[in-house]
C-alpha cells in the first residue's frame, strides 16, 4: 500500500483530551504515514493550511457549543482572511459530550463547516467521540484514523 507523506494534525483543546487523542495517532499510525505532526492551535491561522499535507482537526467543544480557547484564532482567521483552500484534504475528529445534546461535537463542526466553506475536501465522515459512551478516545481516534488514512488515499 503506498503511505501518505505527511499528516498535520491540528489540536484544539481546554482539558488536553484532544491532544492525547493526537499523541496517540501520531504514536500508532507511523506505518500508514511518513510524517505525523502534532501542532496546537495556539496561534495558527489559516496559513497553517499551506503545506502540502492531509489534515485532521482534531478538537473538542467547549462551553456553549464553542471551540477551545486556543483554537479560536484560527477558526476565526478562517472567516476573516479566507482564500480558496480547494488543494487541502482534511477529517475531522470532533470530541463532545451527548448529555450536552444541543451542542454535541460543535467545536469540530464548526471547523468542518468554515473549511468546506472556503472549498477544502473533507475526506470520510467526521469522527465524533461522546464522553458519556465510557469509551477511551484515544483508542476509538487511533482505530477511526487507521479506517480514515486509506480512504484518503483512495480519494486522491
Amino acid at each position: 500500500m503506498n503511505k501518505i507523506r505527511k499528516l498535520n494534525i491540528l489540536v484544539g483543546t481546554m482539558t488536553n483530551t484532544a491532544e492525547y487523542v493526537a499523541q496517540a495517532i501520531e504514536m500508532d499510525c507511523t506505518d500508514l504515514v511518513d510524517t505525523i505532526e502534532v501542532r496546537m492551535m495556539d496561534g495558527l491561522d489559516i496559513s497553517a493550511f499551506q503545506e502540502d499535507a492531509l489534515y485532521v482537526i482534531c478538537t473538542s467543544t467547549y462551553g456553549a457549543g464553542d471551540v477551545p480557547d486556543n483554537a479560536k484564532a484560527l477558526y476565526e482567521s478562517l472567516a476573516q482572511t479566507p482564500r480558496p483552500l480547494g488543494s487541502v484534504r482534511y477529517g475531522v475528529i470532533a470530541l463532545g459530550d451527548s448529555a450536552y445534546p444541543q451542542t454535541f461535537c460543535n467545536g469540530g463542526q464548526r471547523f468542518d463547516e468554515r473549511l468546506a466553506d472556503l472549498g477544502a475536501v473533507r475526506v470520510g465522515e467526521v469522527f465524533r467521540h461522546d464522553a458519556s459512551a465510557g469509551t477511551e478516545p484515544e483508542t476509538e481516534g487511533v482505530a477511526w484514523c487507521r479506517q480514515w488514512l486509506p480512504l484518503t488515499l483512495a480519494a486522491s
